[in-house]
């Protein structure tokens, strides 16, 4: 039988905890010379050590485990690591514990020493026993186990004299092989022998006895010669007259000391050495194969001078991505193509194996091979320079020790060539692909971060990236453009760059091109400057406010990644103060600002959730037997089913369940009979006996039962009842759809109401107009607007007591606020009471369907109210928006709650540093100057308090920039911090910062700008 479904699901959590645990497990495994695999597999399962080791210990431990029978598999399946096999799985789990845990159980649960590699990891996870096992007990034991059993494993078949029956073969435990059987020959010698024939016997008995005696040899060779004689033969037939032969006593030499004190050597150890299979070595199975597959080399001429034959495989030659490198630098046009189109390919296939560090001299020749773009476009040869003492030189000459700091000066000197995009040389257009597949190649390997730390301790590669960002705009290059901006998106983590590095100018001239793809690679590589060096930080200086105001235009535009790329660079900007008053003087920081809280709910979902602040007050009714009489629409529709359907449905329509409640069978018997008896009669159809229906009731209600009950002062008195149901006090129908009933009363101050029940609102106002104001419809389906002498007499009104003149509109209008009330109480009691059944939701219509200016009916999304409760004040309920914007959870701590991500974490990011470093800029006191001077030109400098009090009072007053960015965005701010539960906590720390002392001041101020 297969094992069952794991009830659990087997995952590694790499917390904290479990990559500490791994951590001490890696050094416990080094000190102790074995070999440790940290995630071991079942399958395709990842095995949590972590989880493992404390569901071992928790059990007792490894020895426990183990001594209990069936225990492995209890382990798998507590872990959810049962797969399909039981036996095997349990085994596996073991053998990964016993591995890789053991050792360290016994060290860091038990504080003992642990067992040596030898007897432990170095041996199958056989048994247990580990906290008592030393290297004599285990050799004892594995000694013992070698002497009870065969190399294969079977138990010894050597037995004891005693224990084996005389027929000489065992009566339990394995077959013993049959005694040999003898063939039996007849004595054909003469009956007198002469004296060469017996010689000839006494040297064959004398020669079996030796024989058999010292080497038990099966044929004797000695006797007479070299003809054999044989043995059986001589000891089972002897000649006659002469004796038996059969067994012959052991001679002195057996009796020796040296023979009895012989003592047989321990087994050595034999050295073993690695044998190639096509398995662990198949380079060199193939290589094998190739050469066997190779043509034979001709015979040479009769005569001619024959070579000493060469071993196959001597003359292999390098390696692939030697060879490839060797044709690189070789010079020559056909092995260059060779080996970049063979290095394009490696790169991209082996890029996580392909590693510059393993290849010297690679990048150095890719580099240099690249270099050749700038004699394709201009007058220039590039050539670089390891000269330690490189003092600028030629205009092409490269600094390859430090770099060339003005490479792009030497680039705006250069003439450039007259090439077109759509007409070049064969030559031409072959070498410009040499030169991107050299740069192609140079960016497979550098998305590896190995190899990008590499390249980008080797300065050409700077001077090559200024190089190809700054060819012609031509069409042809584009290609390689790309290419150099991915290689620079890649470097720039582990580049430190200034504002003025040649870099860094070239990256930033690429965000005023037209192409989509080349702002966004650079605006990344800009961003990602220095990103691995803490020590460091990327200023951004230098970006004119051309660039600044495009980054702000492209925050218009629908497209998030380009959104995205944006954000990070105008963060990393906003940090730096001195970059804020660039931002200030020549850009319009309003509008950003305006920009930045839109995108606060970019991708926002809005929902709304109502919470209960109060909830309804009820007053519950005691339970009573009336049953009500049924509506005539409701008992046409039942009239039309048959028995017992037509049972079943009338009990659903009329009871409810009430653990608490019961009714006589009498009573509900007779209310079934007043509904149906009468009209069944006229039919002529036949009604269902008593017995039957209150077993339907059973039925129907499975927790209502007949039970009997004794009333009286001794119990005399038997009474019938049905537990479990009541009476509903509103009849529904076979949907669930609950009726109304009319509250109007018969005559002034009578409490006897009309009591008509009416499926829906529409109903009941057509009810009120034709039985009890008397109007009737005209031809055309309307009713008159006539003018009357009206009263209402719907229990509880208080408007019109006495009868008033008035149009027939405006008092069914006022009719209409009855039928809401109605409906809110319904609807507020089936609310409160969460055991109530649903209705059918397409078995009502709105109200204001027939009713002009009646608002919809709630009675359709809300069940048959309990008949027990009545509703005295309502819930109050309050509405809430919640807004959702983009989330992540925490790699280092998957369990934690989401937290904000994306562009609206960007953004209120921005907006923090904004107000965070904006009072700190220049344009802020150059703000506060100025509305000093204003107030002293308006005269108002009467106080004699200090320059700087002043200059602090008057900041205060203006508020400075941080009053005019933000200011007419607060609102928007403060939905976002009541909505959006992710981004509250970062927007009251921007709260924090604006810290206005007086808000109702600020608010009430009027802007002074």
């Amino acid at each position: 039988m297969a094992p069952t479904k794991p009830t659990v699901e087997h995952t590694v959590d790499r917390t904290p905890e479990y990559e500490k645990f791994i951590e001490e497990l890696r050094t416990f495994h080094a000190k102790r010379g074995t070999n440790f695999d940290p995630e071991p597999k079942m399958g395709n399962l990842t095995v949590d050590l972590l989880k493992l080791f404390k569901y071992i210990v928790d059990h007792g431990g490894y020895d426990k485990v183990s001594d209990e029978k069936l225990m492995w598999r209890k382990m798998c399946e507590g872990l959810g690591l049962m797969r399909h096999n039981a036996p095997a799985d349990a085994y596996t789990l073991k053998q990964i514990f016993y591995k890789n845990l053991a050792a360290y159980e016994i060290k860091t649960i038990h504080n003992k020493e642990p067992p040596p590699p030898e007897i432990l990891e170095f041996t199958t996870a056989k048994g247990g026993g580990l906290l008592t096992r030393t290297l004599e007990s285990f050799q004892a034991r594995n000694k013992a186990d070698r002497e009870g059993s065969t190399e294969d494993g079977t138990p010894s078949r050597e037995r004891r004299a005693e224990d084996t029956p005389a027929s000489g073969r065992a009566s339990r435990g394995l077959r013993e092989a049959p005694a040999p059987r003898v063939i039996f020959h007849p004595d054909t010698n003469p009956a007198r022998q002469s004296r060469h024939a017996s010689g000839q016997h006494s040297g064959a008995s004398g020669s079996a006895t030796h024989s058999q005696s010292h080497s038990h040899l099966p044929h004797n060779s000695q006797a007479h010669g070299n003809t054999p004689v044989s043995t059986p033969q001589a000891h089972s037939h002897p000649s006659r007259g002469g004796t038996s032969h059969q067994w012959a006593p052991m001679g002195p030499d057996l009796n020796s000391q040296l023979v009895l004190g012989y003592q047989p050597q321990q087994p050595q150890p034999v050295p073993l050495r690695i044998v190639d299979t096509p398995i662990s070595n198949p380079e060199l199975f193939a290589r094998k194969q190739r050469l066997l597959r190779q043509p034979a080399a001709p015979i040479p001429n009769p005569g001619a001078f024959v070579r000493a034959s060469v071993p196959p495989g001597t003359l292999d030659g390098p390696n692939i991505y030697e060879r490839c490198l060797l044709s690189l630098r070789s010079g020559i046009r056909a092995e260059q193509a060779f080996g970049l189109n063979h290095l394009v390919k490696i790169s991209y296939e082996r890029g996580d194996k392909y590693k510059f560090a393993q290849f010297p001299g690679l990048a150095e020749g890719l580099t240099e091979f690249a270099l050749g773009v700038g004699n394709m476009f201009y007058d220039v040869e590039w050539t670089i320079s390891n000269d330690p003492d490189f003092d600028e030189g030629e205009v092409g000459e490269l600094d390859g020790i430090n770099g060339t700091a003005d490479i792009l000066e030497r680039i705006a000197q250069l003439q450039p060539k007259d090439v077109h995009d759509n007409f070049q040389p064969a030559e031409f257009t072959d070498q410009l692909t040499l030169v991107t597949e050299a740069v192609l190649t140079i960016r497979n390997m550098v998305m590896l971060p190995d190899n990008a730390w590499y390249i980008a301790d080797y300065p050409p590669v700077k001077d090559l990236l200024c190089i190809i960002l700054n060819l012609p705009p031509l069409d042809l290059v584009v290609e390689l453009k790309h290419c150099a901006l991915d290689i620079a998106e890649q470097i720039t983590p582990y580049l430190v760059l200034d504002s003025d590095d040649s870099l860094y100018q070239t990256l930033l001239a690429q965000l005023q091109s037209s192409d989509r793809g080349t702002i966004l690679t650079a605006l990344r590589a800009i961003g990602r400057i220095a990103m691995n060096h803490a020590t460091e930080t990327n200023r951004l200086g230098g970006v004119s406010p051309a660039t600044l105001q495009s980054l702000m235009d492209w925050l218009l535009l629908n497209d998030d990644e380009l959104l995205d790329a944006c954000l990070d660079f105008l963060y990393q900007y906003t940090a730096v103060v001195s970059n804020l008053d660039v931002m200030l003087e020549g850009t319009n920081v309003e509008h950003l600002v305006v920009h930045l809280v839109r995108l606060l709910s970019h991708g926002a979902k809005r929902t709304h959730r109502e919470i209960v602040v109060s909830e309804a007050r009820l007053a519950y009714e005691p339970p009573s037997e009336q049953v009500i009489p049924i509506p005539n629409d409701l008992q046409e529709r039942l009239l039309g089913m048959e028995e017992p359907e037509r049972c079943y449905a009338w009990l659903r329509c009329f009871f409810e369940e009430d653990a608490e409640a019961q009714i006589t069978q009498i009573a509900i018997w007779q209310a079934y009979n007043a509904s149906f008896l009468e009209s069944l009669k006229r039919l002529g159809r036949s009604m269902i006996n008593a017995p039957e229906f209150i077993r339907h009731i059973s039925t129907v209600w499975k927790n209502a039962g007949a039970q009997v009950i004794r009333e009286g002062p001794n119990g005399e008195v038997q009474k019938f009842i049905m537990r479990g149901i009541r009476p509903r006090s509103h009849p529904i129908t076979p949907e669930g759809q609950a009726y109304f009933q009319c509250q109007w009363q018969r005559g002034p101050g009578q409490p006897v109401k009309c009591g008509i029940w009416n499926l829906t609102a529409e109903k009941m106002w057509t009810h009120i107009l034709a039985n009890h104001l008397n109007v009737t419809a005209g031809e055309d389906g309307k009713y008159p607007n006539r003018e009357a002498n009206l009263i209402c007499l719907w229990d509880g009104c208080t408007k019109y007591t006495k009868p008033t003149t008035m149009k027939l509109n405006q008092f069914m209008t006022h009719m209409k606020t009855h039928l809401k009330a109605e409906e809110a109480r319904h609807a507020a009691l089936a609310a409160a009471q969460p055991g109530a059944d649903h209705i059918n939701s397409q078995a009502q219509q709105p109200f204001s369907a027939g009713v002009p200016g009646a608002s919809p009916s709630k009675r359709n999304s809300n069940a048959g109210v309990a008949s027990k409760a009545r509703v005295i004040k309502p819930a109050k309920t309050i509405t809430i928006t919640y807004e959702e914007t983009a989330s992540a959870r925490d790699e280092r701590n998957p369990n934690a709650p989401p937290q904000a991500a994306g562009i609206p974490l960007s953004a209120v990011l921005i907006l923090r540093n904004i107000a965070r470093n904006v009072p700190k800029t220049q344009a802020e006191e150059k703000l506060v100057k100025e509305a000093a001077q204003k107030r002293s030109e308006q005269g108002d400098n009467e106080d004699n308090s200090t320059d700087a009090d002043r200059a602090e009072k008057i900041e205060a007053e203006v508020g400075g920039w941080n009053e005019r960015l933000f200011r007419p965005v607060m609102p928007r701010l403060w939905e976002v911090f009541t909505e959006n539960r992710l981004l509250s906590p970062y927007v009251t720390s921007l709260f924090q910062l604006l810290d206005w002392k007086d808000e109702a001041d600020a608010l009430e101020r009027p802007k002074r700008y």
